[in-house]
């Protein structure tokens, strides 16, 4: 490049608008298959980089903080203008004189982009992929499964089946989700998805996208509404050590019971467990008929241990929440995966041969992008063509069924129908509704209808429940025995 800051300056101003005319084209450009829209997507983000940093240099010149610029304009608009142009013109004849190098124009550049996007070549690639991700069309997750089957309270399934449930962090129990090698799968899994998504569409803006990520969860993770992280008032009631205070009437009735019981039943809400014996009986009959989220935040106990594992709680959390997000961003991709390893178990070891043996030198891609003669539109078998009629329509593949839960998508053939009530769209649509994904609501599609089964099921739920005033029950001084409402209105009208 020359040395003059003004032809700098021209070279930055044809460079940038070379680039634009070339990123319009690009984005313009329709590719014929998948290898070439994968290369399309990243040279158009090898241009708009590129147009960046030229942008930067222009502004750099501009802003002429050395003065180079003014003290170049200073000298050519002098007294002596012409001599300085034809020492200019001496300097540039000299140079092409001497032999040396001199630069090709920048329009050879770009001639041969237009030539690679118009003439594609099969073995260019602008992306590293696996044999198994197919140049972005599937998953390669099994470094990540093999993570996942070596967790302590992992259960052990296949690859195929962790296809449909590696998302499920919600699951697992979460005293057994703060191990490091929890958290080092998880980190596994995050870089993995992050960096497919990188290579398949690197035009998204990953870094937006991270913080949108994290403000979704720091809202969910406050409201305590997170998957598998939700708060549970009762929780602390369902331990051993707590005390039922439904007999004690005032704090002087639970100081009754020593220190030793008072300081266990307050250790069982995490409440400050030291003070006096009254101090103490005063802050466990404080939390009598109101809920543990409502007391006073003093009275929790504040311990550095506590404090750590809270941390420690919501960066593991942080890490499913990247996880779920690109998940579901990459679904078609997941969902392609499946239905590859489904067909390539399916096959014997003499149609793996044969199809070794058929590959040859050439590449999977050339292959996968030949359209076979499908007039009736029959699904592909695993040798790429059209399976028989007769088994299309043996597993009802005619017939569509339609699931509103999971956004109105079509499911093909009752078999792949029955089976998408255990996989991860339908219980996301679930969680949607705030409801469990559980075998009461098998076959059931319409929100409306499952929203009406959860209500059904929770008044039924709620009539099990032990009601005090009904079934609790008392005895007179006769020796009758009645219900606690009866016996407290005989009370109050001095029966008894």
């Amino acid at each position: 490049m020359a040395t003059s800051v003004l032809e700098q300056q021209r070279h930055y101003h044809e460079e940038y608008e070379r680039l634009q005319d070339a990123l319009v084209a690009e984005k313009l450009y329709k590719p014929t298959s998948h290898k070439e829209h994968i290369n399309s997507e990243h040279r158009a983000a090898y241009l708009f980089n590129r147009l960046h940093e030229t942008t930067d240099n222009m502004v750099r010149t501009y802003q002429d903080k050395d003065g180079s610029r003014q003290e170049e304009i200073a000298v050519i608009g002098g007294l002596n203008e012409f001599q300085e142009f034809y020492n200019r013109l001496r300097r540039i004849k000299e140079l092409h004189k001497g032999g040396d190098e001199v630069a090709a124009p920048m329009v050879m550049e770009f001639l041969e982009m237009k030539e690679q996007r118009e003439n594609p070549d099969d073995n260019e690639e602008w992306a590293e992929f696996t044999d198994e991700e197919g140049y972005g069309r599937y998953l390669d997750l099994h470094e990540a499964y093999d993570q996942f089957v070596n967790l302590k309270h992992s259960t052990k399934i296949d690859y195929l089946t962790y296809l449909t449930s590696f998302d499920r962090f919600f699951e697992f129990p979460k005293e057994k989700k703060l191990t490091s090698d929890y958290r080092k799968y998880l980190s596994t899994l995050r870089d993995y998805l992050i960096g497919f998504m990188e290579r398949i569409n690197p035009l998204m803006n990953f870094s937006k996208e991270k913080e949108r990520i994290a403000e979704d969860f720091d809202e969910k993770w406050e409201k305590g509404t997170f998957p598998g992280w939700g708060r549970d008032p009762t929780s602390a009631m369902k331990t051993g050590n707590t005390l039922d205070l439904a007999p004690f009437d005032s704090p002087e009735e639970l100081a009754s019971l020593g220190l030793d019981r008072l300081k266990t039943a307050l250790q069982a809400l995490n409440l400050k467990c030291g003070g006096t014996l009254m101090e103490r009986a005063q802050r466990l009959f404080s939390t009598k008929g109101r809920d543990v989220n409502d007391l006073d935040p003093s009275v929790y106990a504040k311990s550095k241990k506590s404090r750590e594992e809270s941390v420690r709680q919501r960066e593991i959390a942080l890490l499913e929440a990247f996880v779920y997000h690109y998940t579901e961003l990459l679904s078609e991709q997941r969902a392609a995966t499946r239905e590859n390893v489904e067909r390539r178990q399916a096959r014997t070891a003499d149609e793996v041969d044969d199809d070794d043996d058929s590959e040859g030198g050439e590449e999977e891609e050339d292959d996968e992008d030949v359209i076979p003669y499908n007039p009736k539109n029959l699904p592909l078998g695993w040798d790429g063509k059209p399976i028989p009629y007769w088994l299309y329509k043996l597993h009802g593949l005619n017939l569509y069924f339609n699931c509103e839960i999971c956004g109105n998508f079509k499911y093909r053939g009752p078999k792949a129908f029955q089976r998408h009530f255990a996989e991860w769209r339908h219980a996301h649509g679930m969680r949607c509704l705030n409801i469990p994904n559980t075998a009461h609501f098998a076959n059931v599609t319409l929100i409306e209808d499952a929203r009406a089964l959860w209500e059904k099921i929770r008044a039924e739920k709620n009539k099990e429940k032990f009601q005090k005033e009904y079934e609790e029950e008392f005895e007179d001084s006769h020796g009758n025995v009645v219900s606690r409402k009866v016996f407290n209105d005989l009370k109050r009208q001095g029966l008894l």
